[in-house]
């Protein structure tokens, strides 16, 4: 019950009947990825589409490949917020190229990060292990150990790559192959916690780096061939280079855009810091609240930011919230 009273608590300070239609807005679908920050990003957008634009939402359960399949084969939903492309394969290349779909923004900024990590208090007493380099002529300082991803997961295979080429056990660091996601967040969080060293693998937006300050090690510069070449497991042309940032977009269909051009530019500005929405993830995660709470948490707190996502009539909407 406290779930629904607080994500109605936004609701409910606008009048019964205030809200004022605007570009005849009717039934919008928006898709919902089944993770966490992709909920919180539903969750404020459908706030300010219902309260703000008088839109009559209905959200769509999804995942990346379930959203492409669907806007390729009946043009919907209208919107899809935090779609990963280069998790969707040829599908989105297609409906892209046939100009079937608009990317109206990076809906995070800049967008998802990948890298390997060391607690920020470690970086400030060693400075050296802020490069990779560093971290190998020191093995001691971070205990000695690489955390590495589960077997299956496509960072397992990037890692992999990268530790063959650079040789990081050669420099005395064992790589410990974590068998889930929980344990890889458990052993950073236990480490961190007691002040001890740790050096692993991570991405984010994510609850662990919203939760604890760790500072990204350097792997040199970004070589895109060499990342390609790391997608492939024991690939012969594996080489040494940093993480690309993963691009994280808002789509819309073209019918969409052009039917719906005051919401399209809206959904336009809804953009969130990755390291705000790690934030945000931690938040959710220490108080055991829902994306609806964290909608609510973070449209409180931030009246600055999302104020100027919104065009004059859903401000006037939404003024009782902007005092």
């Amino acid at each position: 019950m406290k779930r629904y009273i607080l994500s109605a608590a936004l609701a409910a300070v606008i009048a019964p009947g205030a809200v004022m239609a605007q570009e005849d807005c009717g039934e919008v679908t928006i898709a919902e990825m089944n993770w966490a920050s992709a909920g919180v990003v539903v969750a404020v957008s459908n706030f300010l589409l219902e309260q703000g634009y008088g839109c009559d939402v209905t959200i769509v359960p999804s995942d990346t490949t379930p959203a492409v399949t669907s806007l390729s084969e009946n043009n919907e939903p209208d919107i899809v917020p935090e779609l990963w492309p280069n998790s969707a394969g040829d599908a989105y290349k297609k409906i892209k190229a046939d100009g079937r779909i608009v990317e109206l923004a990076s809906v995070l900024d800049p967008g998802g990060v990948e890298g390997w990590w060391i607690p920020t208090y470690l970086a400030e007493a060693h400075p050296e292990l802020m490069t990779i380099e560093g971290v190998m002529e020191n093995p001691e300082l971070v205990g000695g150990m690489f955390n590495n991803c589960p077997d299956g997961w496509g960072c397992r295979i990037v890692n992999d790559n990268l530790i063959r080429a650079m040789d990081l056990e050669g420099s005395g660091i064992e790589v410990f192959n974590h068998g889930s996601g929980e344990t890889l967040a458990t052993s950073m969080a236990s480490a961190v916690e007691n002040e001890e060293p740790w050096f692993g693998y991570y991405w984010g937006p994510t609850t662990p780096l919203g939760k604890f300050d760790m500072t990204k090690v350097s792997l040199g510069e970004e070589v895109e061939a060499a990342q390609l070449a790391n997608q492939n497991a024991n690939s012969p042309d594996a080489a040494v280079t940093e993480f690309a940032t993963a691009p994280i977009l808002t789509v819309v269909t073209k019918n969409f855009q052009e039917s719906h051009p005051d919401i399209s530019e809206m959904m336009s500005k809804v953009t969130f810091k990755t390291d705000q929405m790690s934030g945000l993830l931690a938040w959710m995660d220490e108080n055991n609240a829902s994306s609806e709470e964290a909608a609510v948490y973070f449209l409180q707190n931030n009246k600055e930011i999302w104020s100027e996502w919104i065009n004059d009539d859903a401000r006037e909407n939404l003024a009782a919230l902007l005092k």
